[in-house]
């Protein structure tokens, strides 16, 4: 188990530790994050009848979280995740792109849109937040689906206070 090591860093050192031991590697920031996302989508997803891969999915966070759980939803069934990073989109239209988020194109955007939140979010069923607190708005979860799930997970500050999200339709 490691812990507090940013991207990309934290994705070379847990590859070269699956190479060197014969024991589960566990990266609490990567994996731990990822399955409570997963676990509580499953029961949010029940809850407002809509299945995993049907519903369009917004992650806000291209690090180790976000990675991560763009991953263990895609194992799941996600079929439609549109990922996004300080700049924006991650989009085959960018240029900027390290090694690891490209890989990310393989399995997100398949749309191939592009620009910021504003752009991702209309239409979404499920916003999941592993970014930077106050960059979503009351109008953002307004944009998006029917019975949205929110999942703002920012620390300190989430992307949008829980109690503006719900008000909002969330």
């Amino acid at each position: 188990n490691f812990e507090d090591i940013a991207a990309p860093r934290c994705f070379d050192i847990e590859a070269r530790l699956r190479k060197m031991l014969d024991i589960p590697v566990f990266h609490d920031d990567q994996h731990g994050t990822a399955l409570v996302v997963l676990a509580g989508l499953l029961n949010a997803l029940r809850v407002v009848r809509k299945k995993i891969g049907a519903v369009r999915i917004v992650i806000s966070g291209a690090g180790a979280a976000g990675h991560a759980i763009a991953d263990l939803l895609g194992m799941s069934g996600a079929r439609d995740i549109i990922m996004l990073d300080s700049k924006g989109i991650l989009s085959r239209n960018r240029t900027d792109l390290d090694a690891y988020k490209v890989r990310l194109l393989d399995s997100t955007n398949q749309r191939n849109i592009s620009g910021g939140i504003e752009a991702a979010l209309p239409g979404a069923d499920v916003f999941i937040g592993v970014s930077k607190g106050g960059i979503v708005s009351s109008r953002m979860i307004q944009s998006m689906a029917d019975s949205p799930i929110v999942f703002a997970l920012a620390y300190p500050i989430p992307e949008i206070m829980p109690d503006e999200a719900k008000h909002a339709g969330a």
